[in-house]
């Protein structure tokens, strides 16, 4: 689970709030309390939404969303690993023999992958194939990205609008100074929600998606490259010199100093 995006959100609702509080004390948190100026604004970036996008990406955000909060990707130093030692089973006992592996891995692009490699899929189809699914996973998490990215820019919109209803409403009862201030009041905070709802949720949602989706392309990428070097007949210190070049210089020199330990360790 990627802890950072919901501690992230509630911590800025909490920090909101006891600045609230300091400011105008408790009773302050009932003045930003205004359920007409929540359905403007959240009622109105989402029929936005709606008009923009189809009604089944917009729905299917709900799951891509919980997929980037909760879903843990394996680290591209993991998946070379695993890619090498696979290597080493096919270098000695035959592609055949990582049929066997299929059925524990988790990773169902993985387990695709291997499965192409032992049905004898070779390399130019290797790369169609898993190709094809890295761009559409990377497809998907575009849509994505674009609704979230819409709707940050769309909420400050209607929350002027909202604002703008506001100032409208109030103007027409000027005849009674008593009620300026409160109807200056709610329709600004229209605006602070619409605010709110775009950078507190929409557009870091966004960035965090897009970043996440880098994150694994970038995986399965380092994938298909190692399932294409075993079915080349690459061998296993071969295969994990391409997939280095998928990690980042740090990752190599920590990988480098432990390869060094272990031959100290051998030697010994």
């Amino acid at each position: 689970m990627d802890i950072a995006t919901p501690a992230g959100m509630l911590l800025g609702m909490v920090l909101l709030i006891v600045s609230i509080v300091l400011a105008g004390g408790v009773s302050g948190i009932g003045s930003f309390i205004d359920v007409p100026s929540g359905m403007i604004v959240v009622g109105g970036t989402l029929a936005a939404t709606l008009v923009r996008y189809p009604l089944a990406n917009v729905i299917g955000l709900v799951g891509i969303i919980m997929k980037t909060i909760f879903i843990k990707l394996s680290s591209p130093q993991e998946e070379v690993n695993r890619l090498v030692e696979f290597a080493r089973v096919a270098r000695r006992e035959g592609l055949l023999a990582l049929e066997n592996k299929v059925a524990d891995l988790k990773d169902a692009f993985l387990a695709k992958g291997i499965q192409l490699l032992v049905d004898g899929t070779d390399a130019d189809g290797l790369r169609s194939i898993l190709g094809s699914e890295i761009d559409m996973v990377r497809q998907r998490h575009s849509v994505g990205k674009g609704i979230l990215e819409s709707m940050g820019a769309a909420s400050p919109a209607f929350g002027m609008l909202g604002t703008l209803i506001g100032l409208v409403l109030m103007l027409q009862s000027l005849d009674d100074p008593s009620k300026i201030g409160g109807g200056m009041a709610t329709a600004l905070i229209t605006t602070f929600y619409g605010v709110l709802l775009a950078n507190l949720f929409c557009l870091p949602m966004g960035g965090k998606l897009g970043l996440r989706s880098k994150e694994e392309t970038l995986v399965k990428e380092l994938v298909m490259e190692g399932i294409v070097s075993i079915q080349s007949g690459d061998a296993p210190n071969l295969v994990e010199e391409k997939l280095k070049s998928f990690l980042a210089p740090k990752a190599r020199k920590e990988k480098k100093l432990e390869d060094l330990k272990d031959k100290i360790r051998e030697k010994q």
